[in-house]
């Protein structure tokens, strides 16, 4: 089941509001959550919900057995049980085929690929599981004694397939004590809204743009077309991937669930560094927590660990060496940055650190779109000519002007203008904000009324979020 969808929108979320506020009994809400969200996965996936299940199943008593033998070997055993289970579940479905093929690249060998169907939401899913038992066996959150409530935690529809990774510690207490204000629910819708139109009149365009401008042959695209092409790009991962996070955090809120901001605005950085502080922060933030700041290397070799986060962070995004290399890529950077230190890049002149770390992005997501390595070749060659491609041809002319548009509401969207005219109303008169309330329903109503035009209009169209695949 996809949210930028007909069924979704107006059918599977409106039962499940109406269902969840017919009831007063918090135990009651929790178990509608739980119902709807294991048929909101099942939809999805009707065979690998046992799979999920019994993930959950598994580390429900694998912390248990931590907390119960409490400075114990055992608990470190259990601890290390779940770590196994759970990094070999996610790379048995996820790595096995990547190992087995560059096994036979390199040695020549003929093993067959196991060609097993990734399961939904596994990457996601899995480091929530991992979290949760990492904490508990940190002591940083107690045990979770009732299953349903840890099932709950782990199935919550919103964020179940593609993030943002929430903490078991963001969500503990709201299990047990919540409520749902008429704040939450009208800043929840909006923020609902604004995620469709994100991905339905931002996200799905600009796709377009990307396949004009590469065609089926990257090495046949001019050089315009490819820096045009890798810039659209840059921006239809952005909208698509934060207009997930925004409608599943403003999913939660009306359900009286605050999850972390996933996105705060990236393309505003300053750096490298900050960047990464600004994108995809929930899952930058579990590889710091659990990863970088552990002393694997030794506290001497702090940039082995470094690497290690930035080589596991390319390799969680895909079962491909593009994604390592992009991992890696970054890391570089960072590292760089680092040497070079906060204070200097604060003083550096803010038009040279910002052609700076955007033309590294552009040049990342490049290295993110292209799996095959001959593409990922072609569209470096590209960049500066080297393929013997015309600077530009009509062809590009037509997608440029035709799509200029879009580009340029895209590239205003990057900013922070909402938060801003939020913050800027919330400071005023009573009146003024009213004003502004009515004038942000109104506005919101007409994008679902644009947004719900365009889904009736591609309504045989497949709508995926491209963090699905991951």
């Amino acid at each position: 089941m996809i949210f930028a969808d007909l069924f979704f929108l107006f059918a599977f979320l409106p039962l499940c509001f109406l269902c969840y506020f017919l009831f007063k009994s918090l135990k009651v809400k929790n178990w509608v959550l739980i119902v709807f969200s294991l048929i909101f996965y099942a939809c999805g996936e009707p065979v690998k919900i046992l799979l999920f299940i019994g993930s959950a199943l598994v580390n429900y008593f694998l912390a248990l057995w931590m907390d119960k033998a409490r400075g114990t070997k055992f608990c470190k055993i259990a601890m290390l049980i779940s770590l196994a289970y759970n990094i070999g579940m996610l790379g048995l479905f996820k790595y096995t085929d990547f190992i087995i093929g560059n096994i036979n690249g390199i040695f020549g060998a003929s093993i067959p690929l196991l060609k097993l169907a990734l399961p939904l939401g596994i990457s996601f899913y899995t480091f929530q599981i991992l979290s949760y038992s990492i904490d508990v066996y940190w002591e940083k959150v107690p045990v979770q004694k009732q299953f349903h409530k840890l099932l709950l935690y782990i199935s919550l529809f919103p964020q179940l397939v593609a993030g943002p990774i929430v903490r078991y510690q963001t969500v503990m207490d709201e299990i047990d004590d919540r409520r749902t204000t008429s704040k939450d629910i009208i800043e929840g819708g909006l923020r609902i809204i604004i995620g469709l139109s994100k991905k339905v009149l931002l996200a799905n365009n600009l796709n377009l743009v990307v396949e004009k401008c590469f065609g089926t042959n990257v090495a046949e695209a001019s050089v315009a077309a490819t820096w045009f092409g890798v810039f659209a790009y840059s921006m239809q991962v952005y909208f698509d991937f934060s207009g997930y996070s925004d409608m599943a955090i403003g999913i939660g809120r009306i359900f009286g669930f605050h999850f972390d901001e996933n996105f705060k605005h990236p393309f505003m950085c300053r750096s490298i560094s900050e960047f990464w502080q600004r994108w995809h922060i929930s899952l930058g933030s579990f590889f710091r927590d659990y990863l970088l700041y552990l002393p694997i290397f030794g506290k001497r070799r702090a940039v082995l660990s470094l690497f290690l986060v930035w080589f596991t962070t390319g390799l969680w995004h895909g079962a491909s060496w593009n994604y390592v290399i992009w991992g890696l890529y970054f890391g570089v950077f960072i590292y760089i940055e680092t040497l070079i230190g906060k204070k200097r890049l604060k003083n550096a002149p803010t038009v040279l650190m910002h052609v700076y770390n955007k033309f590294v992005i552009l040049l990342g997501f490049g290295i993110f779109k292209f799996e095959s390595s001959s593409d990922l070749l072609n569209f470096f060659k590209n960049l500066v000519g080297a393929n013997g491609n015309e600077l530009y041809n009509e062809q590009f002319f037509t997608v440029a002007t035709t799509n200029l548009f879009i580009v340029i509401v895209a590239l205003i969207a990057c900013f922070p203008i909402v938060p801003y005219l939020k913050k800027r109303f919330e400071n005023s008169s009573p009146t003024i904000y009213s004003i502004g309330i009515i004038t942000a329903t109104v506005l919101a109503i007409l994008l679902l009324f644009i947004n719900t035009s365009v889904l009736v209009k591609t309504f045989s169209s497949n709508n995926p979020f491209l963090y699905w695949n991951f």
